[in-house]
């Protein structure tokens, strides 16, 4: 009833004036909201087509979002749950690591005692059946394929399971579970006495998971820090000024936040933390994005540690979730936050102006400021000093590091881009693999020994140019091949290492041939 008398109300304020539907929308008063509620009705109900309601106002929000800074944002529910899962810790299913090959559903683990594991599905298995289903040989997204294998805690599914060596299918019923999501990737002693630690993105269990890997590095006689935030894009502000807390002193500022409508709101140091001494030093690069600034920014400041890599991303707002009720969510920029020292992280940028924001780090590339440090150019007016030393540092987009580390482009040539992007060396690695998963775990009982004799065999690499040769795919000449070979050779020996153990096995192989890890190895043996 109420829709409707809004229907005649608005019909008459838009006042028919010709056979032909043209309006004239001469509604009285000047509220914003009145007038999109007009829109909206006379829209439902008058024009020539059906119209989605739900797409309509979901359009009007994204187009408000558009007219403002580069990080408010609108997802859809299905997009709002997939987002939120990797920082929220977990999410409900059957608890495997897995990959598609040649259309069929390929595990490369199970996760440690959860569902799967606990019914004795293995690595290496397929999984050819859902509930009765075939995905095996079947045209499938992933998405899809995540879709049936996902549900909530509790519920069962049926799974058809392929196992080399034994002609039947098996079958296992799965009782889906809740299973972590992990945002630490890597934690060892990288050197006697220096740990490593590398977080992959700021989520609800990511101080848990640091503070994890301190104690076992302690125990293992870490004294000394490289924490390596490189390609980390943020998450939880909460989880970054938790981290940073573990090395500043009592009431060390780490944070503050301030908008037009949030008054500022100060994040200090409790001065109870487990790294208050030994030397530490951060990792960052041009994908080092906001909660990664924050603890970045807050050890430079303070003078606590030295920050080595390229400059960061330079994302320096805070959003606010505003939760609607079919499950979408819109993401406002409420705040700026700001450094101890005051700098404002965020770089520039024209509101509505997306396309420019997004194409700064092909910039930053176009102006060599990846491979020379007196490309970059501050003012005067972004100048700010640390606290304690009073060392010059500047602001206005990104943290610059104390010590530059250039992007090597002898390491990556354009070969081995298109090799990658074709899935070429993830898919051969992972026939290899599939093909000798009880060789390789029987001939090296532990990692140290594996890292220490293992070599790829040249059939894995005649494979690979065999593909990319049948896929059009060549290098310009024998010198860019030369120049591939070893770093392809190391990916594919970290890849196994990461599908027989784990992904920080895959980081310590792939950190000898990285040149800000190994720089600030070398600062610290200095």
């Amino acid at each position: 009833m109420m829709k409707k008398f809004f229907l005649i109300q608005c019909l008459f304020l838009l006042g028919v004036f010709s056979a032909d539907a043209q309006f004239n929308f001469n509604f009285g008063g000047d509220s914003p909201l009145r007038k999109m509620q007009i829109a909206e009705m006379a829209i439902t109900n008058l024009y020539v087509d059906p119209v989605d309601e739900n797409k309509l106002a979901e359009d009007a929000i994204k187009g408000m979002l558009e007219k403002l800074d580069p990080h408010s944002s609108y997802t859809s529910a299905k997009e709002t749950k997939a987002m939120n899962e990797p920082l929220q810790g977990s999410f409900e299913g059957i608890g495997v690591q897995f990959n598609v090959v040649q259309d069929t559903l390929l595990i490369i683990q199970p996760v440690t005692n959860g569902p799967s594991e606990k019914v004795g599905i293995l690595a290496g298995d397929r999984i050819v059946m859902v509930n009765d289903t075939a995905i095996a040989g079947v045209k499938m997204s992933r998405e899809d394929i995540v879709r049936r294998l996902r549900g909530p805690k509790g519920t069962k599914v049926k799974l058809g399971i392929f196992r080399r060596g034994i002609p039947e299918v098996l079958t296992f019923i799965v009782t889906r579970d809740k299973i972590p999501v992990k945002t630490l990737d890597a934690a060892y002693i990288i050197k006697p006495k220096t740990g490593y630690i590398r977080i992959g993105s700021f989520g609800a269990t990511t101080y848990k998971e640091f503070m994890d890997a301190v104690t076992r590095l302690k125990t293992a006689g870490m004294q000394h820090l490289i924490l390596d935030l490189q390609d980390n894009g943020g998450g939880y502000l909460q989880a970054a000024v938790e981290i940073a807390n573990e090395f500043l002193q009592r009431n060390d500022l780490i944070v503050y936040t301030q908008g037009r409508a949030s008054k500022r709101q100060e994040f200090k140091a409790r001065g109870n933390g487990k790294l208050l001494s030994g030397q530490v030093i951060v990792l960052i690069n041009e994908f080092s994005a906001s909660a990664a600034e924050i603890v970045t920014g807050a050890i430079q400041d303070q003078d606590r540690g030295m920050v080595v890599g390229r400059r960061s991303f330079g994302k320096g707002l805070v959003q606010r979730p505003v939760e609607f009720q079919d499950g979408s969510m819109m993401r406002l920029t409420i705040a700026h936050y700001y450094t101890p020292s005051g700098r404002c992280i965020q770089k520039p940028y024209t509101k509505g102006d997306s396309d420019a924001y997004e194409k700064e780090l092909d910039n930053r590339f176009k102006h060599g400021e990846l491979y020379s440090v007196d490309s970059i150019h501050f003012a005067d007016s972004l100048k700010f000093h640390t606290l304690r030393r009073h060392r010059v540092v500047y602001g206005g987009g990104g943290i610059m590091p104390d010590v530059f580390v250039p992007l090597d482009t002898t390491q990556f040539s354009r070969f081995h881009r298109q090799l990658a992007a074709k899935s070429i060396i993830i898919n051969a690695n992972l026939r290899y693999v599939d093909n000798n998963r009880k060789v390789l775990k029987k001939t090296y009982a532990t990692f140290a020994d594996f890292n220490k004799r293992y070599e790829v065999p040249q059939s894995v690499i005649d494979e690979i140019l065999k593909e990319a040769e049948k896929q059009k795919i060549k290098p310009k000449d024998e010198a860019e091949l030369k120049q591939t070979l070893p770093y392809l050779k190391r990916q594919l020996k970290a890849l196994v290492a990461r599908d027989i153990w784990d992904l920080s096995e895959y980081f310590q192989i792939m950190n000898e041939e990285n040149h800000i890890v190994q720089k600030a190895v070398g600062l610290l043996e200095q």
